[in-house]
């Protein structure tokens, strides 16, 4: 007589569950929230408006992103989608603070906000040249981003010790910005419409630095890249 398999003897089948790439939507919430902001920056557009969508789109939907990239493996994903998104909610919920009267009269507020961007311009240097493992189109994204990000903190340093010509680096930078977020809506179409071919339809580039990157798994896959059909 065999003996009885209890519950924890019983054998077990890996069950894989397939999960659609949060890329495009978190470079779509990071171009979308980019553009507004860039665009105020820019005196195009007026100012606040970008605050809703810098908490639910590029901040709230962006982290989701971020931690669904754990899921695919993605260690690049995922670090970039959840910082970015942290950054929106943590830029939008200090302006919240502002409004609400929160922040005391003795904060500069021009310089705390550039050390807001140059911190995080650090975090972006070593991503872009990471990112050229991946391919142009998200190289692409990090390079005006760090364009965008060191504009920004140099006009809100002169700013917050008086200088005027702060407030134009700053116009300046939001044209940058909205370079930065074409080319991320670029990158988030991409990878919205190759998802749907067995062949790219918009084109990302090759990596500018070396072949393509080493992933941990199969299912990992660089951001914008086509994912290989299943039959």
């Amino acid at each position: 007589m065999s003996e009885q398999q209890t519950p924890t003897s019983w054998p077990t089948t890996p069950i894989s569950i397939a999960t659609a790439d949060p890329a495009p939507l978190g470079l779509a919430g990071f171009a979308l929230t980019t553009f507004i902001l860039s665009a105020h920056n820019a005196n195009w557009a007026p100012d606040l408006i970008w605050v809703g969508i810098a908490l639910f789109y590029g901040g709230l939907a962006q982290l989701l992103a971020g931690m669904h990239e754990f899921r695919n493996k993605n260690t690049f994903g995922a670090t970039a989608f959840s910082t970015y998104g942290a950054f929106w909610l943590a830029y939008a919920s200090f302006v919240v603070m502002i409004l609400a009267h929160a922040v005391p009269a003795t904060v500069n507020i021009d310089n705390a906000g550039g050390w807001f961007v140059a911190s995080f311009a650090i975090f972006n240097t070593y991503m872009m040249f990471w990112s050229m493992r991946l391919n142009k189109a998200v190289f692409a994204v990090f390079f005006t981003l760090e364009v965008t990000e060191l504009l920004l903190a140099a006009g809100n340093f002169l700013a917050g010790h008086g200088y005027v010509a702060g407030t134009d680096i700053i116009h300046v930078a939001g044209y940058a910005g909205i370079v930065t977020a074409a080319s991320a809506w670029y990158a988030s179409a991409a990878g919205v419409i190759n998802s749907m071919t067995e062949r790219p339809f918009l084109p990302v580039g090759t990596p500018l630095w070396g072949g393509p990157a080493r992933l941990p798994s199969q299912q990992a896959r660089p951001i914008g890249a086509t994912p290989v059909p299943q039959h």
